[in-house]
């Protein structure tokens, strides 16, 4: 069982700016931050998804992080909140081939890092 997941990040403030506004779109806060790290999750009991600043990032471009979303409305929520926060369109708010309910959108954040969105529920 996956407890929690960390990325490194180039600019902690920018960084801040787009997962504060993109991830409040799933249900998800800054739960914890000290300094150099800093964490998303529903509570501060649940800090699962962290952030942290480091030299050398040349490792995460290209990784790819999928967050469940409660419904679909939160998935174009969530694209257009990262769109506008800094991010970058990688596919945007639809059905995907994977399953038939399989709902999603994907975006890059400043770094580079696959961010994804998805609904596994029917319409």
């Amino acid at each position: 069982m996956l407890d929690h997941v960390s990325i490194g990040i180039s600019d902690r403030e920018k960084s801040k700016t787009f997962y504060d506004a993109v991830l409040l779109t799933l249900g998800l806060k800054r739960v914890m931050d000290f300094g150099e790290a800093f964490a998303y999750g529903p509570s501060k009991d649940i800090p699962f998804f962290w952030l942290e600043e480091v030299a050398d990032i040349g490792g995460t471009k290209g990784a790819h992080w999928a967050l469940r979303a409660p419904d679909r409305a939160s998935i174009h929520a969530f694209h257009a909140a990262a769109l506008a926060s800094g991010g970058t369109d990688d596919g945007g708010p639809g059905l995907r081939d994977y399953h038939e309910n399989y709902y999603a959108a994907f975006v890059l954040d400043p770094d580079g890092n696959k961010i994804e969105a998805v609904c596994h529920d029917p319409e």
